[in-house]
């Protein structure tokens, strides 16, 4: 059984930093993608960044030049380092992992919340 385990969330002021973790474990026999959503009230989910295995990185516009996506291999771990944080930037954000074991599957993790106050 393949698990994902988000952790960093918090309330933050504007201007400050959360690093954000998601550790997959299970039997895994390889990752494509793994990345990071986010979903505010009212609002429908969206991409904030996504990076392949082989270290390609997609990122939102609007975060772009503020959060940094990384990957450690051996840990089978994505990291999201969110830096000069907004009030828009407020939601619930959500690992999500792109999954080889017996077949490929797309798998969730729970929603960590992100606040960020002016």
């Amino acid at each position: 059984q393949v698990q994902l385990v988000e952790s960093g969330g918090g309330l933050v002021q504007a201007g400050g930093s959360l690093r954000l973790s998601c550790a997959a474990s299970g039997r895994i026999f390889s990752i494509n993608t793994m990345g990071w959503y986010r979903q505010a009230p009212g609002k429908q989910r969206e991409l904030v960044a996504d990076i392949t295995w082989g270290g390609r990185t997609n990122y939102a516009d609007s975060v772009k030049g503020r959060f940094t996506i990384s990957r450690e291999n051996a840990k089978n771990t994505v990291y999201l380092q969110m830096n000069s944080l907004k009030p828009e930037d407020t939601a619930v954000y959500y690992c999500k992992g792109d999954f080889e074991s017996y077949s490929r599957y797309v798998l969730w993790g729970q929603g960590t919340q992100v606040t960020v106050s002016s």
